[in-house]
């Protein structure tokens, strides 16, 4: 066979496994946006049950802040998914999806520390789809937001390590 022909041929395989790899990690907008807005809902569900349970003022002011913060992204991204026009999931879906995704978190004396513990590991799982969303995706709203909302993020999982630190 012909080097330069093996050559091209080689090169575009790549090319095509190196679109086909980058694509792998870009989730769809609806999907994006269904997958987010269910673990929000999941956050502001399991800090409004840490704000009742907690009698730590550290854990209450936390939860204050998670409640406003992915409350605002939320309506954010009901915003963006009007506007790009994209058949989101209804309330009743992503609220039983954030059911599913609620950390489990067992009450009484270990509660403050396992609801700290979960909140590194929810925040830091995700800051990463973030993160990878305003890498991949193509579409600017999604990447700003992404953009916008990391800061907040990287905020809430500072505080959460305090707080599991403090436990």
């Amino acid at each position: 066979m012909n080097p330069m022909a093996t050559r091209i041929r080689t090169t575009r395989l790549a090319l095509i496994l190196g679109l086909g790899a980058s694509s792998a990690f870009a989730q769809a907008p609806v999907d994006f946006i269904n997958d987010v807005s269910a673990k929000g809902v999941a956050e502001i569900e399991a800090s409004r049950l840490a704000h009742q349970q907690t009698a730590s003022k550290e854990i209450k002011d936390y939860t204050i802040v998670v409640i406003n913060d992915r409350t605002t992204a939320n309506q954010h991204l009901a915003k963006i998914a009007k506007k790009l026009d994209l058949p989101i999931a209804g309330r009743e879906e992503v609220v039983n999806q954030a059911k599913r995704l609620m950390p489990a978190v067992p009450p009484g004396d270990g509660f403050d520390q396992a609801y700290a513990a979960s909140q590194v590991k929810t925040t830091e799982e995700a800051i990463e789809q973030l993160q990878q969303e305003a890498q991949t995706t193509d579409v600017p709203e999604l990447k700003a937001f992404a953009e916008e909302t990391l800061p907040k993020l990287e905020h809430h999982l500072q505080m959460a390590r305090a707080l599991q630190a403090s436990r």
